[in-house]
């Protein structure tokens, strides 16, 4: 008895020196007329919401959750219900009532398991960035990062809220006003899976001259919420049309610019706002799964197939196959992150298959067994020297190349798949097969995290 009136008397002295502290906080605050001024403000931008007065607030650092909804999700779509954005999804197999039970029974501990990896560590492994002690250690350069978006490129910092209950964190940079062409397009720049937009690929489009729209992953700094393929896809949404609806930005003049796991984002909107005007995919990949196994036990092969196809499915390739729109691929010559072996062995880049999946569907008749070994071919090359050398052997003409490619589009229109190769020797399959490839896929020499210089930044080609 007597060492629980010990305890009790502790703790109740903790908690009176805490309440202690939290009056004195609190009359400290109210005395000082600087943080008067702060909850004026802040006050004022939650029940005007003028642009005078985010600015006024933006000159403050403080928890973005205290910042006000500039933009939510139905402000101008056409949705009625609040209801998650689609995915694509495979088809679900075909069963008779029995045996599609007696399968979910038999199934139940796998998928226990599965939603278990996938929410505790699983997301943790493929976001990073969305750990709270990361964000603390880096919490400085972030800081610094938003200084210098507000301060030098005149950055406007805007919370959106997505149809999922999230609040997306986001930075735009407007250029419009400049005497460069270049700045009357928006680049939607999509991070990576440690990325943030005040520290991350942002600056290349800046560096570049366009107008810049940057936005944080679910999860990660002023963004709520966990990044799962489904609240990432919303967030996206969200981000697209605040581009359009509020901003001003027509779909024809935003391009789409990812790095590495933002390349999921990216495209997802080329595949749901099929208008915007380019994509550009920097260290990317065709899908998760292959990359997934290379950092798990063999012996969990089936498990973290299942989980990643269930809750974690980043299928790029997919959904890139969905855009109709010009393309660029950037590869890292020594890239350690998208590399299923080593990072010497640039055939085991999984940009190469996302270029493939991409060409055998656009162009289904070129992309042939023998088209595909000819794109292989080149994809070994890991230099100009090497690449010019391939091109040169097999005596590629890029005018008469053009003209095929321009005559069947001024008969046949602009969709894809093309079936143009269908009536055409080899030696004309082969020269159109490394013309597409080298059009759609740029190499860069530098490992998976090296910024790409803005004079690397290059928009994709289009007849």
């Amino acid at each position: 008895m007597p060492k629980v009136v010990a305890i009790s008397h502790y703790a109740g002295t903790m908690l009176l020196l805490l309440a202690g502290i939290a009056c004195l906080r609190g009359i400290g605050r109210w005395t000082n007329p600087q943080y008067i001024q702060f909850i004026t403000i802040l006050e004022d931008a939650h029940r005007y919401g003028t642009p005078e007065h985010k600015k006024k607030l933006a000159s403050y650092n403080f928890d973005f959750r205290s910042w006000p909804v500039d933009f939510r999700w139905d402000e101008f779509t056409s949705r009625s219900d609040s209801g998650n954005v689609p995915l694509l999804r495979s088809e679900p197999k075909h069963r008779s009532a029995i045996n599609g039970f007696l399968h979910a029974v038999k199934k139940l501990p796998c998928q226990i398991a599965s939603f278990i990896v996938a929410h505790t560590f699983g997301r943790r492994m493929l976001y990073p960035g969305s750990v709270y002690l990361l964000q603390k250690a880096l919490m400085p350069m972030l800081l610094q990062g938003q200084a210098r978006l507000a301060e030098e490129y005149k950055g406007r910092r805007a919370k959106l809220a997505a149809c999922d209950g999230n609040e997306i964190d986001t930075i735009f940079v407007d250029r419009r006003e400049t005497l460069e062409p270049q700045g009357r397009k928006l680049v939607v720049c999509c991070e990576g899976n440690a990325g943030f937009y005040e520290v991350g690929c942002i600056s290349t489009p800046l560096d570049a001259g366009y107008s810049v729209l940057g936005w944080n992953h679910p999860g990660f700094a002023g963004s709520t919420g966990v990044p799962l393929p489904q609240n990432e896809a919303n967030a996206m949404d969200v981000v697209m049309q605040y581009a359009i609806h509020r901003l001003g930005f027509l779909p024809e003049d935003i391009i789409l610019y990812a790095w590495s796991i933002g390349g999921f984002t990216a495209t997802w909107a080329a595949m749901s706002y099929s208008d915007v005007s380019a994509v550009i995919l920097d260290a990317s990949f065709d899908d998760l799964v292959p990359l997934a196994l290379k950092v798990m036990p063999e012996s969990w092969r089936s498990l973290v197939t299942r989980t990643v196809r269930q809750y974690l499915n980043l299928n790029n390739a997919e959904q890139l196959c969905k855009y109709q729109g010009p393309v660029l691929l950037v590869r890292r010559t020594k890239d350690e992150i998208i590399t299923t072996t080593v990072p010497e062995d640039i055939m085991s880049n999984r940009g190469n298959n996302l270029l493939l999946k991409l060409l055998q569907h656009r162009y289904p008749k070129i992309m042939t067994e023998e088209g595909l070994r000819i794109v292989r071919e080149w994809l070994e090359a890991s230099t100009p020297m090497e690449e010019a050398s391939m091109y040169s052997h097999y005596e590629v003409e890029d005018e008469w190349c053009l003209s095929v490619l321009k005559s069947y589009q001024a008969e046949e229109g602009d969709e894809f798949p093309w079936s143009v190769g269908e009536d055409m020797t080899l030696d004309g399959r082969r020269q159109l097969a490394l013309f597409l490839a080298r059009k759609h896929l740029q190499n860069f020499e530098a490992t998976h995290c090296t910024p790409l210089p803005p004079q690397e930044f290059h928009l994709p080609w289009s007849l």
